[in-house]
């Protein structure tokens, strides 16, 4: 039989001190089984015949604290459940992740009388002597000690040794049920309050969109425009603009094909604009859509900056965790591709459909997930930006991204994107009426981003405390030390290390 060692003084003097009635053991010495689930592939033991299988759970399955059941429903043969009694699970058992976010854990819900697990650690309490939620519930609190065990090569796991090694705070038995009621109360309080932040967040990305469709609807100037006098009509504007693309294409020496103008039946398809705004094809008020490499070029150790479309942001770049490329390969990328102040950096790979004006006065270069585009004189860079991080821009990016694995929003479609237009004057005002509302929404966002760090803090202090035994008042104290089968730790321990003997279990402690 598995004999397991107890903490020695040394150990012990390392970890908090817990109150006098509290004892550090090891988890291994708490439970009545620690094993790790099937590991290995599966799908030739999956079957559809529900009557004549076994409920399968994975990771998948596992979340914070609380068992996913929305996630896909599987079964494995009865074979393979006869075969794997070491996997098998029954409710009220905890599964534990054993890579990744180790130490995330959930109990498995009472109406799930039987299943199959793998890739996780199967804890089982005696659910007599130790309540299974107050070990769930500490492993918020210790996985972070516990990922520090991790064990393996490329892909680090928790292994049983690991597990049943864990040095673990024991509360007496009524104590641990007060804690669990009280994290709970704290908790429902807390995701409370964190539920009402998300939704002030949701609720302010529907403000971000209704600023933007009533800006390219005229609304934010209309009586701006109601007091200008000289403002151009749609047909000068739209000859403008054609104008300043072909010398804007001229002047770059390549030649250019231009993106047919649309047609009536187009224009029918799209809503009324104010007088002397028009619709345009992204291609026509930009002279050059280009993207970078379409291959990993070498990257150096430091360099010239080389983002890819998960740094671009409506906000800004993401300079902080971006690759690096050689002075001499940049000069050689600048060639096709150079990204310039004012170009439109528009995000064409991963996600889609993200525009944002370089404002950095700085070389660097992009890979083939995001496109350079040049604008014409008439249009300003900010107006673009937003135009195209509108509902109205990004709905169309969507339907123009193509591909199942790698996705990709063409450059060819790209230019296809209609988007609303005024004269250069008006976008301006456009800009800075949207940028006046959208600064608050700023503020508010950064707002809630920092209660809800908050949030998380407070429900890891909750933890701290509840495991080191400073969670209950004097008076909660009191009433669970009044409790009937209320006992030392100390006691309890022993009670539980009898009953691991009664079914076989070594309690030979060195």
């Amino acid at each position: 039989m598995k004999t397991i060692k107890s903490l020695t003084e040394a150990e012990i003097a390392e970890f908090p001190t817990l109150p006098d009635e509290w004892k550090w053991a090891r988890l291994g010495e708490l439970v009545n089984d620690i094993v790790v689930g099937y590991v290995g592939p599966i799908t030739q033991y999956l079957t559809d015949d529900q009557n004549n299988g076994i409920r399968f759970l994975s990771t998948t399955h596992i979340g914070e604290n609380q068992f996913l059941s929305h996630k896909e429903i599987r079964y494995v043969t009865n074979e393979f459940s006869v075969n794997n009694k070491k996997s098998e699970v029954i409710a009220g058992d905890i599964i534990v992740a054993r890579h990744g976010d180790s130490g995330k854990c959930c109990i498995i819900p009472p109406y799930i009388k039987k299943a199959q697990v793998s890739n996780a650690v199967i804890i089982r309490p005696n659910n007599e002597l130790f309540v299974n939620l107050y070990i769930m519930y500490s492993f918020g609190y210790l996985k972070r000690h516990l990922q520090k065990k991790k064990v393996g090569g490329v892909q680090q796991v928790v292994n049983t040794k690991t597990m049943e090694a864990f040095p673990f705070p024991l509360p007496p038995l009524p104590e641990q049920r007060a804690i669990v009621f009280k994290i709970e109360q704290l908790f429902s309080e807390l995701d409370n309050g964190i539920a009402n932040l998300k939704l002030a967040q949701e609720q302010l990305k529907v403000y971000r969109q209704a600023v933007l469709k009533k800006a390219f609807e005229g609304e934010l100037t209309k009586k701006w425009r109601e007091q200008q006098t000289d403002l151009p009509n749609t047909q000068n504007l739209m000859e403008q603009i054609r104008r300043e693309w072909e010398e804007a294409t001229k002047a770059s020496g390549k030649k250019t094909k231009a993106v047919k103008n649309l047609t009536e039946a187009e224009l029918e398809e799209l809503s009324l604009l104010p007088e002397g705004w028009g619709w345009v094809k992204l291609g026509r008020v930009v002279w050059s859509v280009k993207d970078g490499p379409h291959y990993s070029p070498k990257y150096e150790e430091n360099g010239i900056p080389f983002i890819s479309g998960g740094n671009v942001r409506p906000s800004g770049v993401d300079f902080s965790n971006v690759k690096y490329i050689s002075k001499e390969l940049h000069e050689e990328l600048s060639k096709r591709c150079k990204p310039e102040l004012n170009d439109i950096l528009y995000t064409k790979g991963g996600t889609t459909g993200v525009a944002r004006v370089n404002t950095y006065d700085f070389d660097f270069d992009v890979w083939v997930h995001v496109a350079v585009l040049k604008t014409i004189k008439s249009i300003y860079p900010f107006y673009l930006q937003h135009v195209l991080n509108s509902s109205h821009c990004y709905r169309q990016s969507q339907k123009y991204t193509h591909g199942v694995g790698n996705q990709d929003l063409g450059l060819t479609r790209m230019i296809l994107i209609t988007l609303p237009i005024c004269s250069f004057s008006e976008q301006e005002v456009v800009v800075q009426e949207i940028e006046t509302r959208l600064s608050v929404c700023d503020k508010i966002e950064q707002d809630i981003e920092t209660n809800l760090e908050k949030a998380e803090a407070l429900r890891q202090s909750i933890l701290k405390k509840a495991f080191e035994g400073k969670l209950l008042n004097e008076r909660e104290l009191a009433e669970v030390r009044g409790a009937e089968d209320w006992e030392p730790a100390e006691v309890l321990l022993e009670r539980i290390k009898a009953e691991r003997v009664k079914n076989g279990k070594s309690e030979e402690l060195l």
